[in-house]
């Protein structure tokens, strides 16, 4: 991708401007906003990678920002990389502190995502619909088959994962309809795929933080 190419890919921009997608560009304040609102629900917990994760979602708004204002090859990777540590980092989460695995398989089971989304990316580019988000809907199935495997070790956080994967779906249909509805709502939809998700991930910090705190307490 040439970092300085204009992208055209949504339906609110009608113009290689700045400010051509101002709601879509605004609404990443939502990601912020729940980073800023985790931060609080953390602080003083002594759990470094969720604060690390909140601080990966606060970069996921800025980046959002940057592209839907620049709409740049630039600004698409500050928009996806961000995306793309906070699964990665999660995951590993996951493998080292809720299956409790030694540090060299929690990373070994991390990269194996990798090789995972190059499977299935293209089983979801080859379906009507999906076809349109298909490398994100790689990870709601990645999350209901952790919560299947985690559902006996850890309860609340796999029924957890299963409602982060239901608002990520919704969230991955509002991001899907942008472009199929452009005619009749000239907004578009991609806004509430910003808000939605923002909640999605602020809502995956949360059940970690739930489930580390408890597991502490000799509850989990």
């Amino acid at each position: 991708m040439e970092l300085t190419a204009q992208i055209d890919a949504y339906c609110e921009r009608l113009s290689p401007d700045f400010w051509a997608e101002p709601v879509n560009a605004l609404t990443n304040l939502a990601f912020m906003l729940a980073a800023v609102v985790m931060a609080a629900r953390l602080w003083g917990h002594g759990l470094p990678v969720a604060l690390a994760l909140t601080g990966i979602l606060f970069a996921i708004g800025l980046g959002s920002f940057l592209f839907h204002a620049y709409a740049t090859g630039w600004s698409a990777m500050a928009d996806v990389v961000p995306i793309a540590g906070f699964i990665l980092l999660y995951l590993f989460a996951l493998n080292r502190h809720v299956w409790r695995w030694p540090l060299w398989l929690a990373l070994l089971g991390t990269l194996a995502f990798l090789p995972y989304a190059a499977l299935t990316t293209p089983v979801f580019s080859a379906l009507p619909f999906f076809d349109i988000s298909a490398a994100y809907w790689t990870v709601p199935l990645a999350l209901v088959i952790y919560a299947g495997l985690l559902r006996r070790r850890a309860g609340a956080l796999a029924r957890g994962m299963v409602i982060g994967a239901g608002l990520l779906a919704l969230s991955l249909t509002a991001r899907s309809l942008d472009m199929p509805l452009c005619a009749a709502l000239p907004l578009g939809t991609h806004f509430l795929w910003h808000i939605l998700n923002a909640i999605m991930l602020g809502w995956m910090i949360e059940i970690y933080r739930r489930h580390m705190l408890a597991a502490r307490a000799g509850r989990g």
